[in-house]
């Protein structure tokens, strides 16, 4: 997809997906904003893929914005039309992977920068590598973030720290980005670590963990009558159906479950 600048390997119900721009730190220009966005709608109608691993080739996750294709301002796509989740393209390819159907865990090294770091914060889980170093960096270029970041973050982090950090548009560490919520584990390989929570998470029924990720994904705004329908609503969907079935079986026989996507 668009000269292969994302690339998507599926094995054993995990996709495999890996910004692929190493020379520019897999800096965001428009060929790659279109090829993540497109990787994120090849991954939606995927039942067979049942968790999602996103990192970034080379030295970096992901530099932000290519400002030297993006002179005009902004991410230089903002007049594209909203898809059906509200979102332009810049938008889309952060806020996609929260509504991909299925877990997505983003394994984080060397810089993750503005676009990049709104891109990261998308993910259900972040694995990151403990010299790597994060930025809000919009301020830094007279811009805000505008990559669904904020939506993102309310989520993940204390509204004052937010604001410091969008402010000031500094540099902050592994160890900082954990203490805030940002990330969810520090790990020397968080490639590695990734791939083996994936496996786990693969190996639980499809069904029961996609309808566990709408419910979390409906947790921060929803009332608490509306979110009482959703859990029997979700729950209705699994109880007595052959993956939760399979389940029982397996575990009363202490061996491994074999699901139905």
């Amino acid at each position: 997809m668009s000269e292969d600048r994302v690339t998507i390997a599926v094995s054993d119900g995990i996709a495999d997906v890996r910004l692929n721009r190493a020379d520019k730190m897999n800096a965001l220009d428009p060929a790659m904003f279109e090829a993540i966005g497109a990787a994120i709608d090849s991954l939606a109608g995927r039942a067979e893929v049942r968790c999602a691993v996103l990192s970034g080739e080379g030295r970096a996750f992901c530099a932000g914005l290519d400002m030297a294709s993006m002179a005009a301002g902004g991410s230089g796509l903002s007049a594209r039309g909203r898809n059906d989740q509200g979102a332009i393209l810049p938008q889309h390819v952060s806020w996609g992977w929260r509504n991909l159907p299925m877990p997505v865990i983003a394994a984080v090294h060397g810089v993750a920068f503005g676009g990049g770091f709104q891109i990261m914060s998308g993910a259900d889980i972040r694995i990151a590598a403990p010299g790597t170093r994060f930025a809000i960096r919009e301020a830094h270029w007279g811009l805000v973030p505008d990559m669904a970041g904020f939506p993102l973050w309310r989520t993940l982090v204390r509204d004052d720290v937010l604001r410091e950090l969008t402010y000031t548009a500094r540099e902050f560490d592994a160890e900082e980005a954990l203490a805030h919520g940002f990330v969810t584990r520090i790990a020397d390989d968080p490639r590695e670590a990734a791939m083996a929570l994936a496996r786990t998470i693969a190996g639980r029924s499809p069904h029961a963990i996609r309808g566990a990720k709408r419910l979390c994904n409906m947790a921060h705004d929803a009332d608490p009558k509306a979110m009482l329908e959703a859990e029997t609503e979700e729950q209705v969907k699994v109880i007595g159906k052959p993956n939760m079935m399979e389940a029982v079986a397996a575990n009363m026989a202490k061996r491994k479950a074999v699901f139905v996507d």
